[in-house]
């Protein structure tokens, strides 16, 4: 499987640990970076990854920031990407299986990285299940997404307000 990956300066440690394990999985890695501890901007990356799954440059992507919210956020900003926030082995897995997540967001400043590895084998041995519940639920996502991505916005919403 090609796994995208990708951090901000608070979640570059636990991205470097986390591709060498892929690595000795034999996972195919696409580092989108960053590639120190240097302060940089958590969506910058967040996109970059978010961007190499939707446009199937990779099947499933990583990101890591200092809690994982901003780049959760971030991701999910992209059409098609489904980002998910875990940290616990039961949403690892069943977001991939009920809610077809294709990025696994983690939190450097929150988790480890023994239960960082644990997440990251959950996320990338579950398949999406396709049952009917789930395949309804997923096809109401996506209505919402193209619902939204063609309405236009009234007024910007910038940092602090809310559009």
């Amino acid at each position: 499987m090609r796994i995208a990956i990708g951090a901000d300066h608070a979640g570059f440690e636990l991205k470097e640990c986390v591709k060498a394990r892929l690595l000795e999985w034999k996972q195919d890695v696409l580092d989108m970076g960053t590639n120190s501890t240097k302060p940089v901007d958590y969506p910058d990356y967040a996109e970059a990854v978010a961007l190499a799954v939707r446009e199937g440059k990779a099947e499933r992507g990583i990101m890591i920031c200092g809690s994982g919210v901003g780049a959760s956020v971030a991701a999910n900003k992209i059409p098609g990407v489904r980002a998910g926030l875990c940290h616990d082995h039961y949403s690892a897995h069943q977001g991939v299986e009920h809610d077809d997540m294709n990025v696994l967001v983690l939190g450097g400043r929150v988790i480890g990285e023994s239960v960082a590895l644990e997440l990251v084998r959950a996320f990338l041995a579950a398949k999406y299940t396709g049952e009917d519940r789930h395949q309804q639920r997923l096809g109401k996502l996506m209505a919402i997404e193209a619902r939204y991505a063609t309405m236009p916005s009234a007024k910007k919403a910038g940092p602090g307000q809310h559009g």
